[in-house]
């Protein structure tokens, strides 16, 4: 009778698992893992800021369209987005080049060209 049996042994090791796992989640207090690579690091931060600038490019054209009269075009620049970038979503200081790339990306997404004048293409 002496010694353990096999299923006795596998729930300990099961249950040793289970509170290494739970004192890692608690002394990593629920943070995601960063990147390790410093060129994946720098892929998430370019995408971060493409969505940023897409959003704010989708606010711009959705403001500039609400202020627009009946029968006129809304006029959108890459200011507008710029500035909505920066009041909006904290990201100041944003490239204005890519502003107006997200800006060219929203206006033929959402189908502008009916009511809708920019400058993201000069």
């Amino acid at each position: 009778m002496g010694g353990l049996h096999a299923g006795t042994a596998i729930g300990i090791v099961a249950v040793a698992a289970g509170i290494g796992l739970m004192a890692l989640g608690v002394a990593r207090q629920g943070r995601a893992a960063r990147p390790w690579a410093p060129a994946r690091t720098w892929a998430a931060g370019e995408r971060a800021r493409w969505r940023v600038l897409r959003r704010a490019a989708g606010l711009a054209i959705a403001t500039a369209r609400g202020a627009a009269g009946a029968g006129e075009p809304a006029i959108v620049t890459v200011s507008d987005v710029l500035r909505l970038a920066d009041e909006h979503f904290h990201h100041p200081g944003a490239d204005p080049r890519l502003a107006a790339a997200a800006l060219r990306h929203e206006y033929e997404r959402g189908a502008c060209a009916r009511d809708c004048m920019t400058d993201a293409f000069g």
